[in-house]
C-alpha cells in the first residue's frame, strides 16, 4: 500500500489513534488528527507526537477534512454511525480501521480473536504457546499494543496473534487472518449497537475475507456462533465441551482430544492451573488455533501447563471466616457472569455498574440455582433487581466497600463471595481495573 504524500485523516486520538498518526507522519504522509477534545485534555497526547508532522483539529470535527482525505482511518471508540463517517461515506471516501491498515503491512500468519468473553485469555495463551514453539511472536490489537505499532516498528517476526474486538471489525475492507476464532456470542455493547444483531454481525465479519485455505475456529456448543456456520468459507474447526468430534477439539473426560485430517493428539488436563468451564473454552480454542498454525503438541501441553489465570478474571483474593472472595471485574457483561457462576455454588454475588443495554434475564436460571445473596451496586442495581431481585436475598449497597462489608456479613463459611458485575465499571470507576482493584483492597481490610 502506498501512503506517501497521500493526505490521510486519523479520527480519534486515544491509544489506538495515536499509534496511527505517529506510524503515519513517520512515513511521510500528510496527516490530519482530529477529536472533539481540545488541546488541553490531549496536551499528553501532542506533547507524545512533538517533532512530527502533524496537522492538529482538536475540539471540533471540520466538513472539509473528511472530504479532501484520500483514507479515513477510524479509531475504535467512534461509532459507524457518527456523522462525520456518513458524510465521509456518501462521498465515496475510503474509512478503514486501524487492524485494517496494519494487516496491508503484515506477511506472516495470524490468528485472530473474537468472542463476548475469553478473548484477552485465549489470545494470551496463544501467543505463550506459540512462543513455547520457538516462533517470534506479536501479540497485541485489542490487548495490549496495536498492530501498527508492529508494522511502524520494522521488527521481524513469524507469527501474529490479535485480540479482535467487534469496534475494530466494523471498517475492514480486507483483513483475513490464518485462524480466525469466534469463541462465544452473548449480548453486549447494546449501548452502541442498534441490535444484538448487529452486533452478531460485526462479529461475524472475522470470517468475512478468509477462503479455503485459511480455518474458521467455532463454539460447537454456542448455538448462534454455530447457526452461523454455513456463511464461511474457511476451513471449518469446531471447538467443544460437551460432545465428541469426529474433525475439531474437544474435552473427552480428563483429556482434551484434538482431531484433524486424520491426526489425533491428547492433552491431559490434570496439570492446568487456569480453572473453570469457561477456561477449558479458552484452553481448547488456543491449543486449537496453535496446532493448525503448526505447532508441537509436547510444547503445547508445557505452554498450556505453566499459564496462570490472568488479573481481574475470576481472581482468587483470599479466604477469611471460611469464605473465599474472588474478583472477576473484567465480566462486564451477562455471558462472563454465566461462566463464573457456573463455576461456584452458595455465591454471593456482588453484581452492578453502569447499564449497557443488554437483559440480565439469561442469568435468572444459575441466580436461581447458586446465588443465596445478591448485593446490587451502581446505576444497573434498579433494572438488575427488576430482573433477577425476586429470585434470590437481595440488597443494595451505595459503594462497594459497603457491599463487600455487607457481603461479608451475609455469606455463611463454605460459601462464596464474588464480584462479577455484567456491566461497565464508568458510572463509579475510571475503569474495570480500578473496580477490581478497590474490590481487592475492600476485601483485604475485612
Amino acid at each position: 500500500m502506498q501512503l506517501k504524500d497521500k493526505n490521510i485523516l486519523v479520527m480519534g486520538l486515544a491509544r489506538t489513534g495515536v499509534a496511527v498518526a505517529r506510524f503515519l507522519a513517520k512515513a511521510g504522509v500528510r496527516v490530519t488528527a482530529t477529536d472533539m477534545r481540545d488541546e488541553t485534555a490531549l496536551s499528553a497526547v501532542v506533547a507524545e507526537l512533538n517533532g512530527l508532522q502533524i496537522n492538529w483539529k482538536l475540539g471540533r470535527h471540520e466538513d472539509s477534512d473528511f472530504l479532501v482525505a484520500d483514507l479515513i482511518v477510524v479509531s475504535p471508540g467512534v461509532p459507524m454511525h457518527h456523522p462525520m463517517l456518513l458524510l465521509a461515506k456518501q462521498a465515496g471516501k475510503e474509512i478503514v480501521s486501524e487492524i485494517e491498515l496494519a494487516a496491508r503491512f503484515i506477511k506472516v500468519p495470524m490468528a485472530a480473536i473474537t468472542g463476548t468473553n475469553g478473548k484477552t485469555t485465549t489470545t494470551t495463551l496463544l501467543g505463550e504457546i506459540l512462543k513455547a514453539n520457538d516462533l517470534k511472536t506479536y501479540v497485541g490489537g485489542n490487548i495490549g499494543d496495536p498492530l501498527i505499532e508492529l508494522v511502524e516498528s520494522g521488527e521481524q517476526v513469524e507469527m501474529v496473534v490479535a485480540e479482535i474486538s467487534s469496534f475494530q471489525l466494523e471498517w475492514i475492507s480486507s483483513f483475513s487472518p490464518k485462524v480466525a476464532a469466534l469463541l462465544n456470542l452473548s449480548e453486549d455493547h447494546l449501548d452502541r449497537y442498534a441490535t444484538y444483531q448487529d452486533y452478531i454481525n460485526a462479529k461475524l465479519r472475522i470470517f468475512e475475507n478468509q477462503t479455503a485455505e485459511d480455518f474458521a475456529l467455532v463454539n460447537r456448543d454456542d448455538q448462534l456462533v454455530w447457526g452461523n456456520r454455513s456463511k464461511l468459507k474457511a476451513g471449518l474447526f469446531p471447538f467443544s465441551r460437551k460432545q465428541e468430534l469426529e474433525e475439531g477439539i474437544f474435552c473427552l473426560g480428563s483429556e482434551i482430544v484434538y482431531r484433524h485430517n486424520g491426526q489425533e493428539e491428547r492433552f491431559p488436563i490434570a496439570n492446568f492451573r487456569l480453572k473453570g468451564v469457561h477456561n477449558l473454552e479458552n484452553i481448547m480454542a488456543a491449543i486449537g488455533a496453535a496446532l493448525l498454525m503448526g505447532c508441537n503438541p509436547t510444547n503445547t501441553l508445557s505452554a498450556v501447563e505453566g499459564f496462570g489465570a490472568l488479573h481481574h478474571r475470576m481472581e482468587f483474593v483470599r479466604e477469611f471466616n471460611g469464605v473465599s472472595y474472588y474478583e472477576d471485574s473484567k465480566a462486564t457483561n451477562v455471558g462472563s457472569v454465566e461462566k463464573a457462576l457456573e463455576s461456584f455454588e452458595n455465591i454471593t454475588l456482588i453484581a452492578g455498574g453502569k447499564d449497557k443495554g443488554g437483559s440480565y434475564a439469561p442469568l435468572a436460571d444459575l441466580v436461581k440455582e447458586r446465588v443465596r445473596h445478591l448485593v446490587l451496586i451502581g446505576e444497573a442495581a434498579g433494572r438488575m433487581q427488576q430482573e433477577l431481585g425476586s429470585l434470590t436475598a437481595t440488597c443494595h449497597a451505595a459503594t462497594l466497600e459497603k457491599a463487600v462489608q455487607l457481603a461479608s456479613e451475609l455469606t455463611e463459611p463454605g460459601g462464596t463471595v464474588l464480584m462479577s458485575p455484567a456491566c461497565s465499571s464508568f458510572d463509579m470507576f475510571k475503569d474495570y481495573e480500578e473496580r477490581a482493584e478497590r474490590f481487592i483492597a475492600a476485601v483485604k481490610a475485612l
